[in-house]
């Protein structure tokens, strides 16, 4: 009567979910406050003030009708331009406001792109770790999804794996850097040799092979850290943003696809994201927060305090026997498990009340996620626990 993927969809949720609600129940019978909740990826850090500015002026300066009503499909012409602009500013390109699609929030722009793409027999590959919903987002449309596996002890790109993996059926390929859950960031040699090897297999195979740059942690780079911005390296980069992670709005769900003009028939790619828009539903994204990141484009949440946070947790956790590769961006943590099961470490972890998210689920077991986008006083807290879990394993 249903079709039986989609309520096997629905009737479990993610790990990380499942882990989050397990907080919660506990919460509420040992106290919120001795509770050290790492597993969602949920900004702690403000909103800039700008963001809350913005909405009062435009609610009392706007007409209702047109502050709350639809825009065109692809979002407002002056918002495109305006954010088109900000990008210029920051990365030196030359968009315009046609080269973008505004969506809710970067999981839209994901299921955008993918479903403009895909085809009968088409693959797409992703490099673990990677963000779990993906696999759910390619099989939606039918494509298959392929993982890369990991380069455990750099998280940069495992090119052998790689070049095994692709292939004739290869239609694109997934980069997320800052990367989610390993706070890695792609470093310019490695976007290099990429993108050298893309062009290469791309004229064997007498087709263009696509990259997908999924780019919600962009702004959130630590220490002069560069992250290559890829239309400057691969014409055929659709870019995926949101402002859920910079601007520290999740909730609102905004964000925007990218399709740069050197991309190869780039008027009919740019056509096929609005259709997959259409089929979708991803069509007029909600009017009234076009308006505000347009006026707030190129601002920030402070990203101070989530490298305070990661030096704290890191030096901490290297300092007690953990091993993890330091992150660059984004924030998280993704540190060896102290055993091969990293479900069981999860679980002797949960003795202590603190709540880790195993790494399998990001396709690299003997790993665990440590969302540190928290407060940084529960940090402080939680270190006697991460330290009880390690003498646990001696």
């Amino acid at each position: 009567m249903f079709a039986e993927k989609m309520v096997e969809l629905g009737s479990k949720r993610s790990t990380i979910r499942e882990i989050f609600e397990f907080g919660n129940k506990r919460a509420a019978q040992v106290g919120r406050e001795n509770i050290f909740d790492f597993s969602l990826g949920n900004p702690n850090v403000p909103a800039p003030r700008s963001v809350s500015d913005t909405i009062v002026k435009l609610v009392g300066e706007k007409d209702a009708a047109a502050l709350h009503g639809y825009t065109s499909a692809q979002g407002d012409a002056a918002v495109r331009t305006r954010i088109a602009e900000s990008i210029n500013q920051v990365h030196g390109t030359h968009f315009t406001g046609d080269n973008l699609y505004m969506t809710v929030g970067a999981a839209a722009s994901l299921c955008v792109c993918f479903k403009a793409l895909a085809e009968e027999g088409d693959e797409f590959l992703v490099f673990a770790p990677y963000f779990p919903e993906y696999k759910v987002f390619i099989e939606g449309t039918g494509a298959r999804f392929r993982a890369v596996p990991a380069d455990m002890d750099s998280f940069q790109i495992n090119f052998a794996a790689f070049e095994e993996l692709l292939g004739p059926k290869t239609k694109a390929v997934v980069v997320n850097s800052p990367n989610n859950p390993s706070g890695v960031v792609y470093s310019e040699e490695t976007i290099l040799r990429l993108t050298k090897l893309l062009r290469e297999r791309s004229q064997e195979y007498g087709h263009p092979i696509y990259l997908i740059s999924d780019e919600p942690y962009r702004e959130i780079a630590f220490d002069g850290v560069k992250v290559p911005y890829l239309t400057k390296y691969y014409d055929n980069t659709f870019v995926c943003y949101s402002y859920s992670k910079s601007l520290s709005m999740p909730g609102e769900r905004i964000g925007y696809v990218l399709v740069p003009d050197e991309m190869e028939d780039a008027k009919a790619a740019y056509a096929a994201v609005c259709g997959a828009g259409r089929v979708l539903g991803y069509v007029c994204a909600p009017a009234l927060f076009q308006q505000v990141v347009a006026s707030c484009a190129g601002e920030t949440s402070d990203i101070e305090v989530y490298r305070r946070n990661r030096d704290l947790l890191y030096n901490a956790l290297v300092e007690m026997g953990y091993f993890c590769v330091k992150p660059e961006g984004a924030f998280y943590l993704f540190p060896r498990s102290l055993e091969p099961d990293a479900y069981a470490f999860c679980e002797k972890a949960k003795s202590l009340d603190l709540l880790l998210v195993p790494g399998d689920d990001f396709d690299c077991p003997g790993h665990v996620r440590i969302a540190y986008c928290v407060q940084t006083e529960m940090i402080e807290r939680s270190l006697t626990a991460f330290k009880k879990l390690a003498e646990m394993y001696r």
